[in-house]
Order: C-alpha cells, then structure tokens, then sequence
C-alpha cells in the first residue's frame, strides 16, 4: 500500500496502549501494531507507553529492541506477568505516565489507556475497542464464575467494580476525539460515557487465509475460552445435533467444556496460526455464540471463504450479511436472535437441511472481508488523523490579532 506523507502532523507522537506482554495478547494489540507501522510510515516512529512491558525482549515480538515508557506497575511483585490483577491501582497508574512534549497522543484502550492525562494544548484522539466490559453491562457475566467471588470476596470487587466505573466515565471526558471499533462499541460508549464517536473499523490480516480449499464436513469455533464468549452453547448445540464440532482456543472454562462436551465435539486447546488458518480454509461454518464489541475471528473467517454462523448481536452485526430470501446472493452468513441453545440448534438445523453452504459464494464472503484490510484502515485510520489534527491546530493557534495587539 502506498501511504502519503502527513506532513502537517507532529514528529513527537505518543501511542499509548495498556500493555504489552505475551500472556495477554489478541486483537488490541493487533491494532496497535498496524498504528505504530502507519505512524512509522506517514511520519516517524511514535514513542510507546503502557502499565507494563515485557514483549521488547522478546525476538519474536515486533516490539523486539524497542523502548517503551511504561508505568511503576512494572516494578511491583508480578506485576508484569499478573498485571490485571492491580486492578485497583490501573486508572491511577495510568496517569502518572509523562506525556509532556508530544502534541499528539493515541491511545488505543480497552481498559485504562484512555485515562492519560494531557494539557489542552495537546490533541488525545483515543481508539475504543470497549468500554471496560466486566465495571459494565457484563460485569455478572465474569463475577458469576470469578474465583474471588467463591472464596467470599464478590462485595468488595463489586465496589471496586463501582468505582471503577465512575473512573470510566470521568477520564472518558478528557480525550478530544473517539474512534469506536463498532457501531456496537459506538452505542456502549454513547451509553456509559455520554460521548459521540466515528467508527473506525479495526484491521484484520485477511491476505493470511486462503479461500478457495475443498470444504469438509465439520464446524470451527475459534475464540478465548472464558464465560462471555459462550462456547458452553456451541458444546451442548452440537451434542444435541451430533454434528462435528471443533474448538480452538485456551482459558478458564477449558475443563469444564471437555467435561459436557458429546463425542462429536474436539476441543484442541491452543494451536498454532498456520493450523487455525488451515482449519478456517476448510471447515463448513465458522460458528460463534458471544456477544463481541467487534469480532476478529469471524473476519478471519470470512477471509477464509467460510460462511458464518452467529448471534445477532454486537459487533458482528457490522460484519456479517446476514442470509435471508431475498438477498442470499451477497450474504456471508446466518444469524440467529437468542443467545440460547434452542435458537443456535434450530439455525445450525435450517443452515444443514437447507444445504446453504452450497449457496454460499466462497470467493464473494472473502471479498468482503477485504474491506476489513490492514490496508483499509490505515488509509482511513490516516484520513481521520490528518483531519483531526488540522481542526485541532486552527482552534490552538492564536494570532496577535486574537490577543488584540
């Protein structure tokens, strides 16, 4: 992709993010790479803040050798490796880091990082993957399985929770402009926050999958095993229907989804990028239960050439076309309207009976998926910051006759 030079925008750029450790990494990350490598591109490298970091000593990182400024949350008792675990101390740490000297902060935040402080003279244009979804609407969903919860200690994180949701809300009023990941993302943070924001879809490296494989008879699940995703539906669908399930992925509900899990559904755990691709190029469906403020997998998906099989709810609203009779030709998938086994059962069932995935166009679900690129939104990621930045510029500068000299 070729890029044009924003010559207008400040060589001092800080990109702040909440941090950088391979024990938790996923699509944030993601798309705070893709700004550092725009950024690099259209002007200079941006300097890097986070709560911890550990990923620039890793040579399989592409933060490898860089430095990155990051918070006293570095220096305390497992504080990298169980940073969330400070969770109390996160929205005072955040704003102890020094942002003086850099007329232009981004910050791409999920949980904390929009909560920087910075002067007025300074533009802090912040890319929301979510407001913190466990202070918020979800915040049941995680304390019904939380460890701390059965050891008695579920009303003091509840008021930690409260707390942190006045902190939300109030450190949202000190960023200049808003980027939401999804029309969904856009809706909670009008809800929770007050505040207006552009969408800005985030990038997914779709040129890693291939399309146009031989399907085979089973469905995928892809995805962080953890109670808000709700793979417990996809395993008991699937026992239900007796169809072959697979799930890729790790986390905390692992054992007890092998526990209820029929003989027709594998859980692989974790598995490489080059099996997830292969199976993506292959499966009859990708199929997705959660409730996601954007939802990288079923893009990836689609890159794939696979249809998808969702709830309807989310950010998978902005990503999937839905099928319907009267414009199956153009859809890349099925959704269905309860978050309830019954509902996904009888989706799978009109899906099989109906053989849609012969009428599903391979080569046009990747199509659209391309407009998901890395280079869609760099390209439009780098029209919205130019624009920004020049609105911000004529309302700072003040002339002599502004001063009445």
């Amino acid at each position: 992709m070729s890029v044009n030079k924003s010559l207008d925008l400040p060589s001092d750029i800080a990109l702040v993010h909440e941090w950088f450790t391979s024990r938790s990494t996923g699509g944030a990350e993601n798309v705070v790479q893709v700004i550092d490598d725009l950024l690099t591109e259209i002007k200079s490298q941006p300097v890097l803040f986070s709560l911890v970091n550990e990923d620039n000593i890793l040579k399989s990182s592409w933060l490898f050798n860089r430095k990155v400024k990051t918070s006293f949350i570095q220096k305390l008792p497992f504080g990298i490796s169980h940073v969330q675990q400070y969770l109390p101390l996160l929205p005072f740490a955040i704003e102890q880091l020094d942002l003086e000297g850099y007329p232009l902060v981004i910050s791409s935040s999920h949980l904390v990082a929009k909560g920087v402080l910075t002067s007025p003279d300074q533009l802090h244009i912040s890319y929301v993957h979510t407001p913190v979804r466990y202070a918020w609407d979800q915040m049941n969903i995680y304390l019904k399985k939380s460890f701390l919860r059965r050891i008695g200690l579920g009303p003091l994180i509840r008021w930690e929770l409260h707390s942190l949701r006045k902190w939300d809300q109030l450190s949202s009023t000190r960023i200049d402009y808003l980027l939401a990941n999804s029309n969904f993302t856009a809706k909670r943070i009008w809800k929770y926050w007050k505040r207006r924001s552009e969408v800005l879809h985030p990038p997914v490296n779709v040129n890693r999958f291939e399309w146009n494989k031989p399907r085979e008879d089973f469905y995928l699940s892809v995805c962080r095993l953890v109670p808000n995703k709700r793979v417990d539906l996809l395993v008991r669908a699937f026992n239900r229907l007796q169809l072959p399930l697979i799930i890729v992925g790790d986390g905390v509900e692992k054992s007890y989804l092998k526990e209820i899990a029929g003989p027709t559904v594998q859980i692989l755990g974790f598995q490489s990028g080059e099996k997830i691709e292969n199976l993506m190029s292959q499966c009859r469906a990708f199929v997705y239960a959660g409730i996601e403020d954007f939802g990288i997998a079923p893009v990836e998906a689609m890159a794939s050439g696979a249809p998808v099989i969702a709830f309807g709810k989310g950010g998978i609203l902005d990503t999937v076309k839905c099928f319907n009779s009267s414009s199956d030709k153009d859809a890349t998938g099925l959704l269905f309207s309860s978050q309830t086994v019954n509902s996904l059962v009888e989706a799978i069932e009109f899906f099989k009976e109906k053989e849609l995935w012969r009428d599903f166009n391979s080569e046009l679900i990747r199509k659209w998926a391309n407009s998901f690129s890395q280079d869609s939104f760099k390209l439009r990621f780098e029209k919205t910051i130019n624009r920004v930045w020049s609105e911000h510029k004529n309302s700072c500068d003040i002339t002599t006759s502004d001063l009445g000299y």
